[in-house]
């Protein structure tokens, strides 16, 4: 990333504003796009949300917390609160 000279880069009246609110101050703009949603681009979102789907699947074929909690390598309160979430 290379630094640009804002008196070169901003309308006279818009620089004029900065430099009276930060003269001198080095700043960070960012781009102007919108964030992912957490794990969207990892793929991991998605992962669990297949996960929790099996986990609900099992539950309503009659595999108890205990069960799920030994195959999915989770807590009792984790199982239940996947159980719950889904089942409203």
């Amino acid at each position: 990333m290379k630094y640009a000279n804002a008196r070169d880069e901003l309308p006279p009246e818009l620089f004029d504003e900065v430099q009276e609110y930060l003269g001198g101050q080095l700043i960070y703009v960012p781009k102007k796009e919108e964030r992912a949603c957490w794990g969207a681009n990892s793929g991991t979102r998605r992962e669990l949300e297949e996960r929790n789907r099996e986990i609900l699947l099992q539950y309503e074929q009659g595999i108890r917390v205990p069960g799920l909690m030994e195959r999915f390598c989770l807590s009792e309160s984790s199982i239940r609160k996947i159980v719950q979430k889904r089942l409203l």
